[in-house]
């Protein structure tokens, strides 16, 4: 009986995943199968490579200043990621560049998005990095990869919740993490023209493009400034986001459904990591006795 662990989709909130799969291990329960779609293909790289000790410890000391370290202000037409400084990060905290995904003692896949065709990916040979990287590259923060002639984007754009690939590898039983739940317009906040000045990377970027939207656009009667670049990527992934997952689920359902409330957390916040693993240990908690008696009625079978 092969156990799959599905690793959702959904930036910061991804750190959730360290918990689920810590209190999960603590329960004596380890997949037999990760499949991890962005964040999840991230976080699960790391789990089935062994690093994940090392990497939970180095985002719960992640402070506003560490992540803005990791966007590049100077913009450039592929995104505003440092792209040295992530693999610099993935090295350290994933595998480095030599890690095979074949070579893994469990079975591991990531999902991405062909560019040009609309499909999803599944990367479950070669390079643990690319298929890390390729998962993670979501459009307008990173730029995407190429491989096998393809190139390729975040994963979350087609398969939020990888649950059709755990069973393809073989799972017969899937715990499915899903961390788009409950965040449609949680991170739209109406902006008026006061407030003009925000700290941080991400609120710099964002001063500079509503301040070339006003430029261009003349603001509405009420004092309403448009939206800035983060709150209008966030919402964007968040809305398609939820309703692929929503269509998923429905079609190819998991046997055990976990779903953190982490709604608050923002697309870039990877700061808060202690209060996504916490919630994701407690969600672990709440399931666990329909996962030991699912797991107890297989085995009788």
């Amino acid at each position: 009986m092969k156990i799959g662990l599905a690793l959702g989709s959904g930036s910061a909130r991804g750190w959730s995943h360290i918990g689920i799969i810590n209190a999960l291990s603590a329960a004596g329960i380890t997949p037999d199968i990760v499949c991890g779609t962005s964040i999840g293909a991230l976080v699960g790289a790391s789990s089935v490579q062994g690093n994940l000790a090392r990497l939970e410890e180095w985002v719960r000391s992640l402070t506003r200043l560490d992540v803005a370290r990791l966007l590049d202000i100077s913009i450039s037409l592929e995104g505003f990621v440092d792209t040295g400084r992530l693999h610099s990060f993935l090295n350290q905290y994933v595998a480095n560049d030599h890690a095979l995904i074949d070579d893994l003692e469990r079975t591991f896949a990531a999902v991405a998005t062909d560019m040009e065709s609309g499909r999803e990916i599944w990367l479950s040979r070669g390079s643990l990095i690319e298929a890390v990287w390729s998962s993670i590259s979501l459009p307008g923060l990173f730029p995407p990869t190429r491989k096998d002639g393809k190139w390729l984007v975040d994963g979350g754009l087609v398969n939020p919740v990888p649950v059709s690939v755990c069973r393809a590898l073989g799972a017969d039983i899937v715990i499915a993490v899903n961390l788009n739940g409950d965040i449609v317009g949680k991170h739209f906040h109406k902006r008026k023209k006061a407030d003009k000045t925000e700290p941080g990377a991400s609120g710099k970027f964002g001063n500079a493009m509503r301040q070339y939207a006003s430029a261009v656009f003349k603001s509405n009667n009420n004092g309403e400034q448009p939206p800035n670049v983060i709150d209008s990527l966030a919402c964007s992934v968040n809305i398609t986001q939820d309703r692929i997952t929503r269509s998923r689920m429905a079609g190819d359902p998991p046997d055990i459904f976990i779903s953190p409330r982490l709604s608050h957390i923002g697309l870039l916040e990877f700061y808060r990591a202690d209060e996504a693993i916490a919630e994701g240990e407690r969600c672990v908690q709440k399931v666990l006795p329909d996962v030991e008696r699912i797991l107890e009625t297989m085995q009788e079978s």
